[in-house]
């Protein structure tokens, strides 16, 4: 059992297994458990949460694996379990249950609930429609919205949580989320205009100026310097080192995008945050029986966002309209009633505005009519911390009246469920004694003699009552009660100022309360004249939150319903709500009031276990039985420390669970000292040592049975794997003879008549080969193109054949470089045939030189050794090279060149220029006019290869020459030239040919 397993590092997982039980030990144990980030301890299904002021690695989808569909106690204390037990009980029962998160400001909240969140969002809608897709993201999106505009900085936490929120998430029969509800309490609107030394207004304001576009911020009159507004720099902090408002505002923009909030909408709602902006530096000076704004244009730039005109803002701020049996009478106000409407504007403004964002996120999500009655629900309370602070006001009385009801249905719930389980099996209950706060809560509420009535009372008097008076009838009514103090009920204590404070002792410690404002924030004065002044704005958005400014001024208004009893209904109406709902708690705390990871506040931490009561919650668990689990549950557990029990047991799980009692000789109720009880469905264990005990003997026989698991486990594999290779074996064998033998039909098939087709099959189509035979079929293919080649080339005709040969030779030496080399033109060889001096002068040269085949014969124009131009006749023959002499008849005019002695060939890239390299012999250059030099280069190579000679062909843009000295050849076309000709000198040569080529 995971809860019980003790380490140096993670001490005990649920304190209800602590031995001894005593505050020092609890502390210790979540000072060990904190220390090494274990954050999350037990009380049976309670969950406290210290805040680790850190990021812990600890919520990642593994995570929610581990704990989705998995009981509390089989896993590490974790917030996903109790998450995950909430949902399953939900689903598996068809009951509606809440979880209710309770703690200080900075303890954690919050982020509970956004977890919480996460997680019901990761297991559901496993099909993933659409609508349930849109529902969830618009729950887990509202979120950014709603802490922009209802959280602030304070000096106890960054993020804290300024209203009260309770969302129901609906969901259908198969467990997904189809809907929900969000429920705000009690906005701490006063921050709106006033904050506290070293704290901040609400996020948004700081979001909006530094996020915003330059453009958006011109349009609004916004400058980014937080500290230009009176209201946003109230407590002296604008920027903290944790929050990047600028990230933060497009976190917020996406949001509202999200969940579905218009265009408009969106401008209206930042409209709104900088008309507060501008009204907070709006200031009214003294004007003679009334009062005036002291710099106009401040009202200026509030009215243009919130779409009324100057005059109208400016006359709504400075009188007020009073009604009196049909009578109209316009009063003006001095100068601190007028800034006092200035404030209560821009608190209206800002809670109404929060109050239309909640609506339209409740649209967004809202359940369709009808559709609810078969869904169950799962309730999420993130509300106010317990809060004291240096000067607490009216807003930290609501506060702590809120957790005192909180702790008084945690107290009832806690104990109900207990005396209903052991009820319902059978177990005698044991009282136990703990402080009930009910003693509290009606010392607030009472209808007679509450707090809260003293304060509305006071607020519906006639005449000009203050909040002197207000003290002093709480005084004369409360003088006796114990947990309420005064100057005037306690002389001795001199912390008590006179006529200002009075101290309540709440169950979380004493809290001493400041009396000024608390009329005025009872009242929460807003005029007519405002609430008419925005109903008839040009701005659709702004008649829905001021719906109560339609009535004509003539009518009579009713005294609206004061702060505090509004905050006291919603208070009992959400009690009601939870009290039908099976609860499960998470009791955040907050370790030290440094925000630092590693420190552990002894001292602080104490404070906050005895308020929450979590030393009574274990002594009630305790009280009876230690732990309890199903017989079935049990039998599984524990089955292998009894012979009797391994491996299975065939009867009923309890006479299962017997025969394990007797082998550890376990004592059973209701026998004296008794170690454990049966009850009807569950075994309930008295003492964490015999827990111990049980979870000893099954720890030691584990590893046998991981052996034996392992061995038969293995065994089974190995004999599977072997039969599915053997299986493996014949298929593959089979059906490769298959893929064989239909491949090989399929070859066959294509190219049956192959060699009476015209192409010899050049375009038939290959059937897909196996893989295995993907290097056979390229080798097939190779061998058919071997065959189609010599049936073509057996075709051709003795001459097609060696102009074949010649081709496919210059193919290899100038496909890839030249762009033309005369692989269309016929090759005729001897072009100078025809020409009978030629004719003539070769016949006399074979009777002296031998009887040669001509293998090529054309008109050049030579380059000579004396760097003139001079026309020739080349002849190749199988070894020798002539130079014929037009000017003499075609007589050879110098030695024949013999093949044996060339080294090389050297080409121009775009003209018909030729330079041969001769072994001691001044190099050969031509320009060759007539014929085809790609031909005879071609033939000269084919002639030395027959010679057993390579003749490496070169291609160049400016070819080099040897006439005794190296020398570079360059060319180029004018179109002056007839016939080309060579110039130059002894280092630099050049050809110029006609613009034909």
């Amino acid at each position: 059992m995971a809860l019980f397993q003790r380490t140096a590092e993670s001490g005990i997982g649920d304190a209800i297994l602590l031995e001894p039980i005593t505050e020092d030990v609890f502390l210790q144990n979540l000072q060990l458990r904190f220390k090494h980030n274990y954050i999350y301890t037990y009380i049976g299904e309670v969950v406290i949460s210290v805040n680790p002021f850190k990021n812990l690695p600890i919520y990642t989808d593994v995570h929610v694996k581990e704990y989705q569909g998995r009981e509390m106690y089989e896993r590490v204390p974790h917030i996903f379990a109790l998450a995950d037990a909430a949902y399953r009980t939900m689903r598996r029962e068809r009951r509606d249950t809440c979880i209710m998160i309770s703690g200080e400001s900075g303890a954690g909240k919050t982020e509970a609930s956004k977890i919480i969140m996460r997680y019901i969002a990761a297991i559901t809608n496993r099909t993933q429609q659409r609508e349930i897709e849109r529902v969830k993201n618009t729950l887990l999106q509202s979120n950014a919205v709603l802490e922009a505009f209802g959280n602030a900085c304070t000096t106890r936490n960054d993020n804290s949580s300024r209203f009260g929120k309770y969302m129901d998430i609906n969901f259908d029969y198969k467990g997904d989320p189809v809907g929900g509800h969000i429920q705000n309490y009690l906005l701490e609107k006063a921050r709106v205009v006033h904050q506290q030394d070293g704290e901040r207004n609400f996020h948004v304001f700081y979001q909006l100026l530094a996020g915003a576009s330059d453009a958006t911020l011109r349009a609004m009159s916004l400058e980014r310097n937080a500290a230009a507004y009176r209201y946003a720099c109230g407590g002296g902090t604008v920027s903290v080192g944790s929050i990047s408002d600028k990230r933060d505002y497009a976190a917020v923009v996406s949001a509202m995008q999200a969940v579905g909030f218009s265009p408009e909408t969106q401008k209206t709602i930042w409209a709104v945050v900088g008309a507060i902006l501008h009204l907070g530096n709006a200031k009214f000076v003294p004007a003679g029986d009334g009062a005036a704004p002291a710099d106009m244009s401040w009202l200026n730039l509030a009215a243009r966002l919130l779409d009324t005109t100057p005059d109208a803002l400016k006359n709504a701020l400075s009188f007020r309209t009073l009604a009196a049996r049909g009578d109209v009478v316009r009063t003006p106000l001095n100068m601190d009633q007028a800034n006092h409407a200035r404030d209560a504007l821009a608190k209206a403004l800002y809670d109404r505005t929060f109050t239309f964002i909640v609506k339209s996120v409740n649209d967004a999500i809202e359940v369709a009519k009808g559709g609810a009655k078969d869904h169950n629900v799962i309730g999420v309370l993130d509300i106010y911390g317990f809060e004291i602070f240096t000067n607490n006001s009216f807003e930290q009385l609501c506060i702590n009246y809120c957790n005192e009801k909180l702790q008084q249905l945690f107290i009832e719930l806690v104990l109900k469920r207990e005396q209903e389980e052991y009820l319902a099996e059978g177990i005698t209950w044991t009282d136990v004694s703990f402080f009930n706060n009910r003693i509290i809560c009606d010392m607030i509420e009472h209808p007679r003699t509450g707090v809260l009535t003293i304060l509305d009372e006071k607020c519906l008097m006639a005449g000009r009552m203050t909040d002197k008076d207000f003290l002093e009838h709480m005084d004369k009514l409360l003088s006796r009660h114990g947990h309420y103090a005064s100057r005037i009920t306690d002389r001795a204590d001199k912390s008590l100022a006179p006529n200002i404070h009075f101290r309540i002792t709440h169950f979380a410690g004493d809290v001493t309360y400041d009396v000024t404002g608390f009329l005025e924030k009872n009242k929460d004065t807003l005029y007519q004249d405002l609430k008419r002044l925005m109903y008839n704005c040009y701005n659709p958005i702004f008649k829905q939150m001021f719906a109560d400014g339609a009535k004509d001024e003539r009518s009579v208004n009713r005294r609206p319903i004061t702060a505090g009893k509004s905050f006291k209904v919603s208070m009992n109406a959400l009690v009601e709500q939870l009290q039908v709902k099976e609860p499960f708690y998470i009791r955040c705390i907050k370790p030290n009031d440094r925000r630092s990871a590693t420190e552990f506040d002894e001292v602080r931490v104490r404070h906050q276990v005895r308020y929450l009561g979590l030393m009574e919650n274990v002594r009630v668990r305790r009280a009876g039985y230690a732990n309890r689990q199903t017989f079935s549950h049990f039998l599984d557990r524990y089955k292998v420390c009894c012979p009797q029990t391994w491996p299975n047991y065939p009867g009923a799980a309890v006479d299962g669970v017997r025969m394990i009692l007797r082998q550890f000789r376990l004592s059973v109720a209701p026998e004296p000292q008794h170690d454990v009880a049966i009850g009807k469905t569950k075994l309930f264990i008295a003492k964490p040592n015999t827990l111990a005990l049980l979870e000893n003997a099954r720890q030691s026989k584990i590893p046998e049975l991981v052996v034996m698991l392992q061995a038969n486990w293995r065994k089974w594999l190995a004999r599977r794997r072997v039969r599915q290779l053997r299986a493996i074996l014949i298929i593959s064998r089979n059906f490769k003879k298959h893929k064989l033998r239909t491949f090989f039909v399929r070859i066959v098939r294509a190219f049956q008549n192959v060699s009476q087709d015209p192409h010899l099959g050049k375009f038939t189509q290959w059937p897909e080969p196996p893989k295995v035979l993907t290097g056979f079929v390229e080798n097939l293919k190779g061998i058919h193109k071997v065959w189609r080649a010599r049936l073509i080339v057996q075709r051709l005709s003795p001459q097609q054949q060696a102009q074949l040969r010649l081709k496919v030779l210059g193919s290899a030496l100038f496909s890839s470089r030249l762009a033309d080399w005369s692989l269309q033109q016929l090759w005729r060889g001897h072009y100078l045939q025809n020409n009978p001096a030629v004719q003539s002068s070769i016949s006399a040269l074979q009777s002296k030189l031998g009887s040669e085949e001509i293998l090529y014969s054309s008109n050049v124009i030579k380059f000579s050794t004396r760097g003139k131009s001079n026309p020739r006749a080349l002849v190749l023959t199988p070894t020798k090279l002539l130079k014929l002499d037009p000017a003499r008849d075609y007589k050879m005019g110098t030695h024949p060149l013999s093949l044996n002695s060339l080294d090389s060939i050297t080409l121009h890239r775009t003209l018909p220029v030729c330079v041969l390299q001769f072994r001691n012999e001044h190099d050969t250059v031509f320009y060759m006019s007539d014929g085809c030099l790609p031909e005879f280069v071609t033939r000269i190579a084919r002639a030395c290869f027959l010679l057993g000679i390579f003749i490496p062909v070169e291609i160049m843009d400016q070819p080099i020459l040897n006439h005794g000295s190296l020398a570079q050849l360059s060319a180029s076309a004018s179109p002056g030239v007839t016939e080309a000709r060579f110039t130059g000198g002894k280092h630099a040569v050049q050809l110029v040919v006609p613009t034909r080529f």
